[in-house]
């Protein structure tokens, strides 16, 4: 067990020159969902910095398999078997252990498992597109799964999603909560993507985009891509009006 004292002070600001606008017309449901009043900034709370704390009790022996965790026995998900890994980090590149990292995607028709999906690509029997797994002590995570295929979906009149896994990470906080997508190094969608496009900054679509990573393959198996993810930190903030900070 780590003799490090666990850090107690504020979340880092928000960087919102970083993240895209709410207000993107060219991603259609942006519309309805972006904000119609000026944002308020609230102080954290004790139970936002401090909790909840994640342990490796709580996971199964396959959430972090997702080739295998929804298959029949002796079966398997179909599609490109891939190993996605990489680090939790906070701002300081210091790696932030016992992050509860949550996965879900598409098979690899592109089709999710879910009542109101309605492409027609057919669903496998044997991949349920959801796994979960916790960082180890210096941040790193790792799981297996299938590559999924891209999609349509009704934003234009041939707009498709490129090939994305979709994350949600813990940290040790409420606060520290991001949820994400990863996509995969060389796809062409991915810069004809709607969603993508609101990102206004060339080198934040580039974070989001995983390295293929052939040292990490496993022959005649699988392909490995690299997805390091970075969340806010923690650190007091000095306001002149608010001198314990915000």
């Amino acid at each position: 067990m780590s003799n490090e004292r666990p850090e107690t002070g504020a979340f880092f600001q928000r960087d919102r020159q970083w993240q895209p606008p709410a207000y993107t017309p060219g991603y259609k449901t942006s519309v309805v969902r972006s904000p119609q009043k000026a944002l308020i900034s609230l102080d954290n709370t004790l139970s936002e910095i401090t909790g909840p704390v994640f342990g490796h009790s709580m996971l199964g022996a396959l959430d972090a398999d997702l080739i295998h965790n929804f298959a029949k026995a002796g079966e398997s998900a179909i599609g490109p078997r891939i190993i996605v890994h990489g680090r939790v980090l906070d701002e300081r590149g210091k790696g932030v252990a016992g992050a509860l990292v949550e996965v879900w995607q598409a098979n690899a028709g592109g089709r999710y498992r879910h009542k109101k999906e309605s492409y027609l690509a057919p669903l496998d029997p044997n991949f349920g597109g959801c796994g979960r797994v916790i960082t180890d002590a210096d941040g790193s995570y790792c799981f297996r799964t299938i590559q999924p295929g891209p999609y349509p979906w009704p934003n234009g009149v041939n707009d498709w999603r490129p090939a994305h896994i979709h994350f949600s990470v813990f940290g040790h906080g409420f606060a520290q909560r991001l949820i994400t997508q990863m996509y995969f190094e060389g796809d062409p969608l991915i810069w004809r993507c709607p969603i993508v496009a609101t990102i206004p900054d060339r080198a934040a679509v580039e974070g989001l985009v995983a390295a293929l990573d052939m040292q990490a393959t496993i022959p005649m198996d699988a392909r490995a891509y690299k997805f390091d993810i970075v969340l806010r930190g923690r650190r007091s903030t000095l306001f002149e009006n608010r001198l314990e900070g915000n």
